[in-house]
């Protein structure tokens, strides 16, 4: 099972996420890249860390909500979308190769990722966006969504991801931000979700019932509290119980 966070989402004197710690236990990193947080000092500061320390980078794009940190829907016509899309994945990837690495995924963030599992458009502007960049690398996405859809059309590796830290609703879904309950934030909880996950490939959801989990990467958010030592207990758990813990690509 790989084990992503979200880094560097900050820009000049505000930081939010732990990147220096977070790099220490996860193998796959989610950069901002620019959009929803993340300015050129921090993208390359977190490429430099996670190329060191053999950690994949990926880029987490997004819609242009400086403000909203990418969570507020927008509604971004398809070509504006891709283009969008293609810039923030060339501006990190100057980073990544920078630093001897490269961008080897691709993962959008807040409202764009909710949007892409069931938006036709919006999902194939993203694939579009990502194919426009080139180097041809894989999409992180939700399982059954349409982004996933798209990404394997365009012979994209599609990669099925799941959240430590987050509600599902019965249809595998996450819960939206603005309802109760939408984040886990019991650590303990959090830890026995992420096992379940990966052992028993299933998770209970906000209604109580049972639902299945096929994924290859498991998500703990990076803006979490205290998300540093939580991903280091996840990680820990996840070993302890016989998964290796690794890098999907």
């Amino acid at each position: 099972m790989d084990l992503n966070a979200d880094l560097g989402e900050g820009f000049g004197r505000w930081t939010l996420t732990e990147d220096d710690a977070l790099l220490t236990c996860v193998t796959s990193a989610n950069v901002a890249c620019g959009f929803h947080a993340g300015d050129p000092s921090v993208m390359r500061r977190v490429c430099d860390t996670a190329a060191a320390r053999g950690v994949r980078i990926g880029a987490q794009v997004s819609y242009r909500d400086l403000a909203g940190f990418g969570r507020r829907a927008m509604d971004v016509p398809a070509a504006e979308l891709t283009s969008e899309i293609a810039y923030q994945i060339g501006a990190l990837r100057v980073f990544a190769e920078a630093a001897g690495s490269t961008v080897t995924y691709v993962k959008p963030h807040g409202a764009l990722y909710n949007r892409t599992v069931r938006d036709d458009e919006q999902a194939a502007a993203v694939v579009a966006g990502v194919l426009l960049a080139g180097g041809r690398p894989a999409v992180l996405g939700l399982p059954g969504s349409r982004l996933l859809a798209h990404a394997r059309e365009a012979g994209l590796t599609a990669v099925e991801e799941a959240f430590a830290d987050r509600a599902y609703t019965p249809r595998g879904t996450l819960v939206p931000r603005g309802d109760e309950g939408a984040v886990v934030h019991d650590a303990d909880e959090v830890v026995r979700r992420s096992v379940g996950m990966a052992v028993e490939r299933a998770v209970t959801g906000a209604d109580g019932g049972r639902i299945p989990v096929e994924a290859r990467s498991l998500c703990v958010h990076g803006d979490t509290p205290g998300a540093a030592a939580l991903a280091r207990r996840v990680r820990e758990a996840l070993e302890d119980a016989g998964v290796t813990v690794k890098a999907f690509v």
